[in-house]
């Protein structure tokens, strides 16, 4: 690593010295764009520090972020860094009780929030969190004191400096808690070193520079738009921030940028989306969409025939480009984190010349393994590309992913034996998920370790494979693989309601009770045709023997998904028990 480049807080100096940008940090504020320069991010980090300091906080206190992703974010997570305070960001969307039990193990003892909604949850919990004093807010709100009035003048920081020059580069900077599938979250602790380390070696697969804009609408509380946005202060490129996930489009549109993250479920939707205004299409201008589409779903990034190529290029001009102006027309790199992406969007995008790089990682990483680049052949559909440099990548006898580098945390908060566990006897982190190595050199995720389960009949099945692609169906918007010391597998279904609804109504079907809808022999049978088709990828033992649909969307809030938008199956099979009993036929064991 430079030798400049030690702490978080040195990429920001990094921006200062070589790209002093005036749209560092841009949101949208009363329908105009407005920005934060470089130097006034930098004097209001420190103004804050400085508050922060007045109050009473010191060096190893943890301060709670529970916001929308906005200027203030990034302002409070330097003023927090600069003087040795532990940042500990939380997803706007758990519980009460969630915050509750991440606020008292982590003895937060102030909180900043965005709006009135957020600082009426925390403020319900605070008499029950020992350690919260403080609660701050972004927007002006009239129970809660402004983040603003924590500023002080700014004009000798010798104070500031003289903690930074007791900080230690391998000590916790910022306390990231893990959506949790299962249980109770665990507190990553990340050191400076290990989020600079991850900025400065992922910059190499980002085609980004100081002329470039990315668009921030991941959460940031989530490691990798965290790790991004590091990496976009470190290269001079300007963040704008999406005001909400309802405007992305727009938003798009208006910035142009040239870069984003995103994950797999949101370009699933751009996708369907984008099918189903095909389907509305007639005549020739409907069969030159589905033409380009069939097209895009052959790409290849080893090459076709000419012929191949020549039509491409054709339905580049006449179809894609539009996909293209939807996200802005300047789209350089899309980084796809999180969850598996499925081959066919990554296809189907790629040949419509956006480039959508998959990459891996987990918060325990910092968070890139592995990713994508569309230089030096680094691309390959099906793969999370190369292990970026300084990750040291092995598997194991039993197909796991094991990881060794600079960006590995330093263990989990006040868990020596989760910690323990989480590494083997040569210092590799267990990443808990099962891949391979493909070409030599590129990595291939095939499933999580624990989430693999046998049949009754002894047979090893992996469903996040099957359900990757089961939801390549227009029909189907989540589905979950069950079967664990069952005779068979089947699946729980949560249906794509647009598609069904209009399907219905297509097919004369009344539409008034979802649950009437669910029912349906029709509709039973369309579905049945869909996973009749998609069993047809799938080994004997693995096909889908039986199915469920169920009424309700499955939601972040409703307990079925992380914040990270994967499923927590203990909860899935809690909450179906009834439907899951009906296909086996008894409560427990065999069927």
């Amino acid at each position: 690593m430079s030798t400049k480049l030690r702490f978080i807080f040195d990429l920001h100096q990094h921006q200062l010295e070589n790209y002093p940008k005036s749209d560092c940090l841009t949101a949208k504020i009363n329908g105009k764009w407005e920005s934060y320069s470089i130097h006034e991010f930098l004097d209001t980090a420190n103004q804050l520090s400085l508050g922060l300091l007045k109050l009473g906080l010191k060096k190893g206190d943890k301060i709670g972020i529970v916001s929308n992703n906005r200027p203030e974010w990034h302002i409070c997570d330097l003023a927090m860094l600069q003087i040795g305070i532990i940042n500990v960001p939380i997803y706007p969307t758990i519980t009460e009780k969630d915050y509750e039990y991440i606020l008292n193990e982590a003895e937060v003892k102030l909180v900043f929030v965005s709006d009135e909604d957020l600082f009426e949850k925390l403020n319900n919990v605070k008499a029950s969190v020992g350690s919260l004093d403080y609660i701050y807010a972004f927007n002006e709100l009239s129970d809660c004191a402004s983040w603003k009035t924590l500023l002080e003048d700014a004009s000798d920081i010798t104070e500031i400096n003289n903690i930074k020059s007791t900080l230690v580069p391998e000590e916790l900077a910022t306390l990231i808690y893990t959506s949790g599938t299962t249980g109770n979250p665990k507190g990553v602790m990340l050191s400076h070193t290990n989020l600079v380390e991850n900025v400065i070696a992922s910059r190499k697969r980002l085609p980004c520079d100081e002329h470039s804009k990315g668009l921030s609408f991941l959460p940031l509380c989530h490691v990798l738009e965290r790790m991004v946005t590091y990496m976009y202060i470190y290269t001079g490129v300007s963040i704008y921030y999406a005001e909400s996930l309802e405007n992305i489009g727009e938003n798009l549109k208006e910035i142009k940028p040239q870069l984003f993250t995103t994950v797999p479920r949101l370009l699933e939707k751009i996708y369907d989306k984008i099918v189903a205004k095909g389907r509305e299409l007639t005549g020739l201008k409907r069969a030159l969409f589905f033409w380009a589409l069939d097209l895009g779903l052959e790409y290849d990034v080893k090459g076709k025939s000419l012929l191949y190529k020549f039509q491409l290029f054709i339905a580049n001009k006449i179809i894609f480009n539009k996909w293209r102006e939807a996200l802005g027309n300047n789209c350089l790199a899309v980084a796809s984190g999180s969850a598996a992406l499925q081959p066919r969007l990554a296809r189907v995008f790629l040949a419509a010349q956006i480039p959508i790089m998959e990459g891996y990682g987990l918060t325990e990483t910092s968070p890139v393994i592995a990713v994508n680049c569309a230089e030096n052949d680094g691309v390959r559909i099906g793969t999370v590309g190369r292990p970026i440099e300084n990750v040291e990548v092995k598997i194991a006898e039993d197909g796991e992913i094991l990881v060794k580098g600079p960006n590995v945390m330093i263990g989990y908060y006040k868990n020596e034996s989760a910690t323990k566990e989480a590494f083997n006897e040569d210092g590799f982190l267990h990443t808990g998920d099962i891949g391979e190595i493909v070409e030599g050199q590129y990595l291939r995720i095939t499933d999580r370790k624990k989430e693999m389960f046998k049949t009754s009949g002894g047979k090893y099945i992996a469903p996040q494979v099957m359900e990757n692609k089961l939801k390549e169906s227009l029909f189907i918007e989540q589905i979950m693989v069950i079967g664990e010391n069952r005779k068979h597998t089947s699946a729980l279904i949560q249906p794509a309601f647009e598609i069904l609804l209009e399907w219905c109504k297509r097919n004369n079907i009344e539409t008034s009770s979802m649950e009437d809808i669910l029912n349906n022999e029709l509709v039973i049978s369309r579905f049945q045709k869909e996973i009749d088709n998609y069993n047809e990828t799938f080994a004997q033992f693995e096909q889908i023997k039986q199915f469920r649909l169920t009424p309700n969307l499955w939601t972040v809030d409703a307990g079925e998904l992380t914040p990270t938008l994967k499923l927590r199956r203990k909860i899935i099979l809690e909450k179906y028990k009834t439907q899951i009993n009906d296909i086996y036929g008894n409560p427990e064991g065999e069927d």
